[in-house]
């Protein structure tokens, strides 16, 4: 019998629907695979990033910060008295002697207290020495009393002892002799008193002059501070050393207490260096620091550490061990190492741009190839100035980018062409 076939349409229908089935299937199983694949590492040029190796052995610690040349003795010469400047005699940089007048200032009213303060001073002195005449003659005066009592009393004894052994010759009576008694023994008491005053009378006297003295050493510091002030007016540079500032005009008014001048010693100079607070925790007096001046190093030592933070600094004075090359001066900038201690055995590597001491960081450590190198987390120990303690994810002879890499935060491995 006859088997009906299907028509050639309805077959080519069927065979379309298959291929399209197949190629979709095909698309979804490419997009799968497409999807489970990690992004192509991106390309970094070798000679644009820093590369170094992991070491064994001994780190010196160091800690390093900008800094100036400031002198060790400064001498601010500050005005005693206000007045106007007339003249300036030495500009900066000039070579003085103690001795030496910076400038002149001039305050007439000053000088008019002065010369009242000497006058003063003058009448006050005068004054004292005739209340010390005065004095002197009181004291005479009481002494001639005393003498004249004591000569009155010696009479009256006499003449008490001459009645008593007439009396026993019965050529007087005894009432006459009662008199001359009674008479000796009222001057003996009027010669005890006359004595006694003559005594107080000198304490008395003496605090008096006493008195008077400490009013005429009152006149003669008011006239001596007067006359120091009116010498102050020629200001001088009182050490040996270096004019180093005098920011003043001439007709300029200065009240008390104004710098007028600052003096340093250009010989005796220290290094004041500014070093990051999270460095400068280990800092400790007498540490080895070298200071490059950039015409030669010097050697010194740690002196001075601030106790206070300013501007996320602290301030190190390093005192000059070593001679100051040619050119030093004060406010010169400089850059100052100082030594924080020597370890013997550690592993190291140099420091990266990024990442502090005691944290954990990712570096791209190179493969061994060298052609590609991949995220590694690394944590990192003590840091010094150029290198930094490694403590985990690598190990000695490893190599690793050191160069900012932020770039390629979101991949984990680059290719190095």
């Amino acid at each position: 019998m006859d088997i009906p076939r299907p028509s050639a349409a309805k077959q080519r229908r069927n065979r379309q629907i298959v291929y399209a089935a197949a190629g979709i299937a095909l698309v979804a199983l490419v997009t799968m695979g497409l999807s489970k694949l990690k992004p192509a590492a991106p390309s970094v040029e070798r000679s644009t990033v820093w590369i170094d190796s992991v070491k064994r052995g001994p780190m010196l610690r160091q800690v390093r910060g900008l800094g100036t040349l400031v002198p060790e003795d400064i001498r601010w010469i500050p005005a005693v008295t206000e007045g106007r400047v007339d003249r300036i005699l030495v500009l900066p940089g000039t070579a003085v002697k103690a001795e030496t007048v910076l400038l002149e200032l001039s305050n007439p009213q000053l000088q008019q207290e002065a010369l009242d303060a000497s006058w003063k001073l003058k009448a006050a002195e005068a004054d004292y020495k005739n209340f010390e005449v005065q004095l002197a003659s009181q004291v005479l005066a009481q002494k001639s009393e005393a003498a004249k009592s004591q000569s009155e009393y010696s009479q009256a004894k006499m003449q008490a002892d001459t009645d008593s052994e007439l009396q026993k010759l019965g050529v007087i009576s005894q009432n006459s002799l009662k008199v001359s008694d009674e008479k000796a023994r009222e001057l003996a008491i009027r010669n005890q008193i006359e004595h006694q005053r003559l005594a107080n009378s000198g304490q008395v006297l003496e605090a008096q002059l006493q008195a008077k003295q400490a009013e005429v050493e009152q006149f003669r510091a008011l006239s001596r501070l007067k006359q120091t002030q009116l010498d102050g007016l020629r200001v001088r540079a009182g050490t040996t050393g270096v004019l180093q500032e005098q920011t003043l005009k001439v007709g300029q008014w200065v009240t008390p207490g104004t710098t007028l001048a600052k003096v340093v010693q250009p010989e005796r100079l220290k290094a004041e260096l500014k070093i990051a607070e999270t460095q400068a925790k280990d800092i400790q007096l007498k540490q080895p620091a070298s200071i490059d001046t950039h015409n030669g190093v010097i050697s010194g030592h740690v002196m001075r550490i601030d106790p206070s933070v300013q501007n996320g600094t602290v301030t190190v004075d390093v005192a000059l061990d070593g001679a100051l090359p040619q050119g030093a001066r004060p406010d010169l900038s400089v850059d100052g190492t100082i030594d924080l201690e020597r370890i013997t055995d550690i592993l190291y590597v140099g420091r990266p741009a990024f990442g502090q001491e005691k944290s954990t960081v990712g570096i791209f450590k190179l493969d061994p190839d060298g052609r590609t190198a991949v995220r590694a987390q690394v944590k990192l120990g003590r840091s010094s100035v150029n290198t930094v303690e490694i403590l985990q994810g690598l190990k000695e002879g490893d190599q690793v980018v050191l160069s900012d890499m932020s770039r390629w935060d979101s991949y984990d491995r680059v290719r190095l062409d």
